[in-house]
């Protein structure tokens, strides 16, 4: 059965993880406890043929190949090629457990749209949802070997009440040379329509519903036979197995002992056991081993998904919703907290320091602000104040710049055109019309106006000033678009 341990780690505390390491049943050690002890026996061979039967010329030939080894191991780069693997099975093993089917939601459906309180209504609910695990009984004998053992033919299912003995011969009868999983959907669908044409089911939209729940369930019972039939390419696993493997053969040479080359040269020391090999072939052996647990989870491992278990759950759960929870409500009353405008819920003894605790309002909540009163006044807004903007970006946006060129300002078609020209009687259009026009600015214009009329020739360099502001006069906010 699957190993749980959740409750044992809901809360950190000391040695909490650590008494998980002497658990037995689910463990890594019951896993890698036999490739472990063949991985000790052969080092502690190849150590005594080694240390006792080896000439003096052997012994060198010996250590130049065991050093060889030692540094091939290097080329090996089997972090990189196990961490990827893993993580693609693990991912694999969790979509896998949320494509079984589960009739909760289909069950709601079908016990708020399917009415009649009569034998007939009571029969079709009970009929709609038993073909539905009907449909999930027959995809999981497809792909886990426990329910294969449970149902191991078609007479074991119509004995355990999924299917009756004229829906079997109707099963058989229709040849087909795949998976036939998705015929009780088929009825299914056939079944509710006919319930809609005897106004079982009241209108086109609950039949919809209907539908559509069914087909995110059919999609499930797909997803499944998909996920049993599109493996992991073999070459992948053969080609993690192989590093893995020739890793720790390589390990098992060049991880032993050695006698110096030279005379009087000073050694490594002489552990017996290699504590750092035997912990590397726990990791990098276990990494691989819980790849192999969990790359079908509907085998008979201990951690293996417990299918039968939940065929158990669903046909129950399901059966009490269609048929002794259908229109058996409780009588609707007051709730306890009709007076009140704040709804508080107790607390036990164990639980009343929680009380004490703030409520989480925000990030900023309790975020210090300025004491300064000035900046924390609104602005008002001055009909005289444009739109301020830096230097850079005022020649491209004239039109709302604190300063206009003179020079373009009287040009024909080719000028800029968000330049404003004078009127008739000499004024100028504002670029906003809905603010009032500032006197001082539209006279220093005009004035720069009469300057060019008496000195045509001379290329002007002067720029008129909208802004009369003497805060904003030197802040490059005056400058315009030169030609």
């Amino acid at each position: 059965m699957t190993i749980s341990y959740t409750l044992k780690v809901a809360n950190s505390h000391f040695g909490g993880f650590s008494k998980l390491l002497f658990r037995w049943k689910g463990s890594i050690y019951k896993l890698l406890y036999k490739e472990f002890i063949v991985f000790v026996v052969l080092y502690a061979m190849l150590s005594l043929v080694y240390r006792w039967l080896l000439t003096e010329e052997q012994k060198l030939l010996y250590t130049k190949v065991a050093q060889y080894c030692n540094r091939s191991t290097d080329l090996i780069p089997i972090s990189f090629v196990l961490g990827f693997y893993v993580t693609l099975i693990v991912n694999r093993w969790w979509a896998q457990y949320t494509s079984i089917p589960l009739p909760d939601q289909l069950m709601c459906v079908i016990s708020s749209n399917v009415h009649g309180k009569d034998e007939r209504g009571r029969i079709l609910r009970r009929t709609l949802i038993r073909y539905a695990n009907l449909s999930a009984v027959l995809i999981l004998r497809s792909v886990s070997t426990r329910v294969l053992k449970r149902f191991p033919t078609m007479e074991h299912v119509v004995e355990a009440g999924f299917m009756t003995q004229d829906e079997h011969k109707k099963f058989e009868s229709l040849h087909s040379d795949f998976n036939k999983y998705w015929i009780p959907c088929v009825w299914f669908t056939n079944l509710a329509a006919q319930a809609r044409r005897d106004g079982r089911i009241r209108d086109d939209v609950a039949l919809r519903l209907l539908m559509d729940e069914l087909n995110l369930y059919r999609a499930k019972c797909s997803m499944l036979f998909h996920y049993d039939w599109i493996s992991i390419p073999l070459v992948y696993t053969q080609v993690v197995t192989i590093a893995v493997y020739s890793f720790f053969a390589f390990c098992l040479i060049g991880r032993q002992f050695l006698e110096p080359l030279e005379p009087g040269q000073e050694g490594d020391l002489d552990m017996y056991i290699p504590l750092p090999t035997l912990l590397q072939f726990f990791f990098y052996a276990g990494w691989l081993k819980v790849a192999e647990q969990i790359i079908n989870p509907f085998g008979e491992d201990d951690d293996d998904f417990e299918t039968n278990k939940l065929i158990d759950r669903n046909l129950q759960v399901s059966l009490l919703s269609v048929d002794d929870m259908y229109q058996n409500l409780p009588p609707t009353v007051k709730d306890k907290y009709w007076n009140e405008s704040t709804a508080q819920p107790p607390y036990t003894t164990a639980t009343a320091a929680e009380t004490s605790k703030p409520s989480f309002l925000g990030s900023t909540f309790d975020m210090r602000i300025s004491e300064d009163t000035e900046q924390s006044q609104p602005m008002e807004a001055s009909p005289g104040l444009l739109r301020i903007q830096t230097p850079l970006l005022s020649r491209f946006f004239t039109a709302v710049s604190p300063a206009i060129s003179i020079k373009h300002s009287g040009q024909g078609p080719r000028g800029h055109p968000h330049l404003r020209r004078p009127w008739a009687d000499g004024g100028f259009p504002s670029p906003h019309p809905n603010r009032p026009e500032d006197p001082e600015s539209v006279a220093c214009i005009e004035e720069e106006m009469e300057d060019q009329s008496l000195a045509p020739h001379k290329p002007s360099q002067t720029k008129a000033v909208l802004n009369p502001s003497p805060s904003l006069s030197g802040s490059g906010h005056g400058r315009s678009a030169s030609s």
